[in-house]
């Protein structure tokens, strides 16, 4: 049942089937996301690739995500979810096993793009979904769970995907990618939809219109958010596996294993700590999940910092760093998806995801992989300038990708301040929507 007010609250047992099932399919959102930053340096290697292309084909799979998350969101408030999800997932895991047949970058290109075209309808439906089976004082927990997707299907993408380019080549590791769709599939189509609105304490009001998001501060706040975390997630999700292949000199099976640590530990742990703090802090204060998120982000500066700075020989030192650092930047998702949800009614929260992402890609999040990789050419190229050397080695490109992703303990102190000034608002944005609810059911 989609629509219509039900009669009493989601059976906690169902929705805690329904919240695993959606959990499993986005790590494989996130499994296939992340394989093809597993495998980046053997398929830089044998397309010939600069760091400035593999940035562009994140930042074109991101802004067409964004775009077309939009129409997809929007349907995501008005159509059955579970058909639409489902939809999507045959889409991007088709898509990702097409991979094992290319043989161009312009090909690698276009499969990626639909990819991203399939996963965009995974986030504002799933979301939606979660927030009709719990309510607003409990609703952190899950979405933190079901954002753990991010981190846990990360590492298992790290994990198996580079040991398996290693072992049969990155094409296999592609194919294997998209294999558990077919389970996932049949799984979803079992559940049974709550109806938009089933687990507020209220009778809901109308969905109101598209343009009363916009008008909503503490949104603007958070999108910007978005983009500045963002930003640093996809850039540690295409170039840490490289970061850790250069700088620390392992094989695409080894640098697949640390990042995979780096996203197992620091991320579950992360995403578990918001959700426990983001339902604890609530009872006392509507802006305490997005402080917490401010706090996260500004401690994840100096660590980012040092564990990027560390070099050959200081791996001990840089992998608890870089973990800590992503751990603490992953609890961003729990808090902060939380704290939108409260700010917009039940039957616009697809909505509000959708316009969230397009906001929040083309705003900065989508040019993180691309700038990344133009400043890693760049002083590339200048540290063999500087030693008299007519030809880019991979030492300088080492030493480009270091310099280049100083950019992330830079742009998270900025996501700090950002998290603190939509604190600040989220209060007042909060007993608004109360208020127009009430009077709009009056």
């Amino acid at each position: 049942m989609t629509e219509g007010r039900p009669e009493a609250a989601t059976p906690a047992r169902y929705a805690k089937w329904s919240l695993a099932i959606l959990v499993a399919v986005n790590i494989l959102n996130f499994y296939d996301r992340h394989v093809a930053g597993a495998v980046v340096e053997p398929v830089r290697k044998e397309f010939g690739l600069s760091d400035t292309q593999i940035g562009l084909i994140n930042t074109a799979f991101t802004v067409l995500y964004g775009l077309v998350g939009l129409p997809l969101g929007r349907l995501a408030d008005k159509v059955s979810r579970k058909k639409l999800l489902s939809v999507g997932i045959i889409v991007w895991a088709a898509l990702t096993a097409c991979t094992r047949w290319v043989f161009s970058y312009p090909m690698l290109v276009v499969t990626r793009l639909g990819v991203g075209v399939g996963e965009a309808a995974c986030a504002p439906t799933a979301t939606s979904w979660i927030g009709d089976l719990y309510p607003p004082a409990r609703r952190a927990g899950p979405l933190a769970l079901f954002m753990l997707g991010v981190p846990i299907g990360g590492a298992l993408s790290f994990f198996f995907s580079g040991q398996i380019a290693q072992a049969y080549g990155w094409r296999w590791a592609m194919i294997w990618a998209a294999a558990p769709a077919l389970l996932l599939i049949p799984l979803l189509l079992t559940l049974h939809e709550p109806a938009r609105g089933a687990s507020e304490p209220h009778e809901t009001a109308p969905a109101g219109s598209f343009g009363q998001v916009l008008r909503i501060p503490a949104f603007w706040w958070i999108a910007i958010s978005g983009a500045l975390v963002n930003f640093n997630l996809y850039a540690i999700g295409t170039f840490m596996p490289a970061f850790f292949a250069r700088i620390h000199h392992m094989n695409v099976a080894q640098a697949g294993i640390k990042t995979g640590w780096v996203y197992a530990v620091g991320g579950i742990l992360g995403g578990f700590l918001a959700g426990m703090l983001g339902d604890r802090v609530v009872r006392g204060s509507c802006r305490g999940r997005m402080v917490i998120a401010a706090v996260a982000s500004l401690v994840s500066a100096p660590l980012a910092y040092m564990g990027i700075h560390q070099s050959y020989g200081a791996l001990a030192v840089a992998l608890p760093l870089l973990t800590l650092t992503y751990g603490l930047l992953n609890m961003y998702y729990g808090l902060v998806y939380a704290s939108l949800q409260e700010i917009v009614a039940p039957a616009l929260r697809g909505t509000s995801m959708a316009i969230y992402f397009v906001v929040m890609y083309l705003g900065g999040a989508s040019w993180g992989t691309i700038i990344i990789g133009s400043l890693s050419d760049k002083f590339a190229r200048h540290a063999a300038t500087l030693a008299g050397s007519e030809k880019v080695t991979e030492a300088f490109k080492a030493a480009g990708l270091q310099q280049a992703m100083l950019v992330i303990p830079v742009l998270s102190l900025g996501l700090a301040l950002v998290l603190w000034a939509g604190s600040r608002t989220i209060g007042r944005d909060m007993e608004r929507f109360r208020s127009n609810a009430a009077q709009a059911l009056s």
